[in-house]
């Protein structure tokens, strides 16, 4: 099961107290405060891991709660600290605080980490307070509580190109023919239920990642279909590829599916409107009497978009597809490569 977004309950541990203690040992002519401190209470921690791709097992497990600090003991021994509690997730995790809708991590790569609930420091011993006027000092520091709060999770697949479409315009079978994913691929709406992603090898030693956007249809941003909850896969993609069904069997005409589309994606987040992108005309093999593709190659070429006729089926055009995405997905990675 495909889950990109849960709410889950953390708590760090409490820091140990630290303990009021003086020596006392035979032989020892001059005994004094030796009260240790006490251990630092446990961290949650929220690290991001390549091999996994959604947050199902979160939904299952929603309450993490770190061990507190041991207290201090006689003799100047200090309590131990207490283990931090790893929660690992998908890379391209986004954590909220639901109390106060601050972003506290986006975690994009693999092994990065963010405390989410730092745990309580540990309190001080009676040592601590000896001076040459307080020799025997009984005060102590307790240990300081951890932190709790619900936080919310949100999974964005991490993907240079989006490919946006209607149901049954092809997305699953391109994808299936340009890299080595394997989605479900039938002939009724909402085959794909989830995401998929898949890795496009082009040009010599080089590549880009391509996400599968399931679920887009008229009145999305409403609700309607699977509304809009896998859009927030093309927020982190850089190109966008709008595929339109050209085959003679298609109900729609190209042009209003084309601007339905867009439609349906500027309700959703505005900014995509403006998201470098090129349009894709699927089932090139079954366009009939070419109507539909002229029609649309006609829309493109008034409003200089970029045109690409292909059959994912024979492979007519994929050629030419991969290596113009490729050649900007280079060129929309480069700033990105100069700042860093």
């Amino acid at each position: 099961m495909f889950v990109d977004e849960v709410r889950i309950f953390v708590h760090s541990g409490r820091g140990g107290d630290g303990v009021c203690s003086f020596r006392r040992e035979k032989y020892v002519p001059r005994g004094g405060p030796d009260g240790g401190d006490g251990g630092d209470g446990g961290n949650v921690m929220v690290v991001a891991s390549g091999r996994l791709t959604t947050l199902l097992d979160l939904r299952y497990q929603q309450h993490y709660e770190a061990k507190p600090g041991n207290p201090g003991e006689g003799s100047n021994r200090h309590g131990r600290t207490a283990p931090d509690v790893i929660i690992h997730v998908p890379v391209g995790t986004v954590i909220t605080d639901e109390a106060t809708g601050e972003t506290l991590a986006d975690l994009t790569a693999d092994g990065q980490s963010q405390v989410v609930a730092r745990g309580g420091r540990g309190g001080r011993g009676n040592a601590n307070f000896a001076t040459s006027t307080n020799r025997i000092p009984t005060r102590t520091e307790p240990g300081t509580p951890g932190e709790e709060r619900w936080l919310h999770l949100e999974l964005k697949l991490l993907a240079d190109v989006g490919l946006v479409g209607f149901p049954n315009a092809g997305k699953s079978t391109l994808i299936a023919a340009i890299s080595a994913a394997r989605p479900k691929i039938a002939d009724y709406p909402f085959t794909t239920l989830t995401p998929n992603l898949g890795v496009v090898s082009w040009g010599e030693d080089r590549s880009f990642v391509v996400a599968d956007i399931p679920g887009l249809i008229e009145g999305a941003h409403e609700g309607k279909g699977l509304g809009v909850q896998f859009l927030r896969h093309i927020e982190r993609t850089s190109f966008l590829l709008h595929l339109v069904d050209i085959s003679e069997w298609a109900a729609e005409d190209p042009v209003v599916s084309y601007e339905v589309m867009r439609k349906e994606l500027a309700a959703y987040d505005p900014s995509l409107k403006s998201r470098p992108s090129a349009v894709v005309g699927t089932k090139l093999d079954i366009r009939g009497d070419e109507q539909r593709l002229d029609r649309l190659r006609t829309y493109c070429k008034r409003h200089r978009l970029r045109f690409f006729p292909i059959s994912a089926v024979t492979r007519e055009g994929l050629g030419a597809l991969i290596s113009f995405v490729g050649k900007q997905v280079d060129t929309l990675r480069a700033p990105c490569a100069t700042t860093s």
